[in-house]
């Protein structure tokens, strides 16, 4: 008998190949054996998925540091968690779309004349959503490595882990409510804005735990944070009219002020 994985010899006897470690799969594919590997994978309350989520919403940093100093059979690796909430982010947004379009609108928060390039806005961000996410990222974990400038144990790429981890668990979370929310009827853009303040202080109460912040030191981080990413709104958007001007022109820029004005 070969094991179907590695295709080395293994005994008729064996539940698992004694050399890579897979199940050996005696009977055929099933609609109840479908459900049963599904759920031995997502939903058994030991499996790594359930596990990482439980302890990135109570314990982040163990998360974290386990996966920064080599532990990586414990957790859902980083990679794969960010994989799992971009996925889960395109299913809510195809759900949304397909079965309640008249949620998303941001009318609500439009000025007269203005619902048609807000809800351009709202469907740019739809369309571009996993690259935004994937984007954003990086940014974080700049802002981060510049706000935790005098805690010397983690480097940037070690930044950026932690924060592909939390943008992650936030994204699911989101996701998920944003499914619940949708079908009691609530608009997809005030369900974003009520979750921005949670979302703050989500990511405020996994830095207090990951760098052990007293509560003095988190209210001095989140202002440094703050004037951080003010100046990088700044340093882009200068970045970006420079680019307008090299490509369009003095015309560019102006046809640029003229619709942020009218915005």
């Amino acid at each position: 008998m070969e094991c179907k994985n590695c295709e080395l010899s293994i005994q008729t006897h064996h539940n698992y190949c004694p050399s890579c470690g897979a199940k050996v799969i005696r009977n055929r594919l099933t609609i109840k054996s479908l459900f049963a590997h599904f759920s031995e994978q997502f939903l058994n309350y030991d499996n790594k998925f359930l596990k990482t989520f439980r302890q990135l919403t109570t314990k982040p940093e163990t998360v974290t540091d386990c996966y920064i100093h080599g532990t990586r059979k414990r957790y859902v690796n980083v990679i794969s968690y960010f994989a799992i909430a971009l996925t889960l982010s395109g299913f809510q947004m195809f759900i949304v779309n397909k079965f309640f379009p008249e949620l998303v609108n941001v009318d609500f928060l439009s000025q007269d004349g203005m619902e048609d390039i807000n809800q351009q806005n709202m469907n740019f961000g739809q369309e571009y959503q996993s690259v935004i996410y994937m984007l954003i990222v990086p940014v974080y974990a700049l802002m981060s490595k510049i706000v935790f400038f005098n805690y010397k144990q983690y480097n940037f790429t070690e930044h950026l882990v932690i924060n592909m981890y939390l943008a992650a668990h936030v994204s699911i979370i989101t996701s998920v409510l944003v499914l619940i929310t949708s079908f009691l009827g609530i608009n997809f853009g005030l369900m974003g804005l009520l979750s921005l303040p949670l979302q703050i202080i989500f990511f405020a109460y996994c830095y207090k735990r990951i760098f052990k912040l007293s509560f003095k030191s988190l209210i001095l981080k989140t202002l440094l944070f703050l004037v951080t990413l003010l100046i990088i709104i700044v340093l882009f958007t200068i970045l970006f009219l420079i680019t307008i001007y090299l490509i369009e022109g003095v015309e560019g820029l102006k046809e640029f002020a003229t619709q942020s004005q009218a915005t």
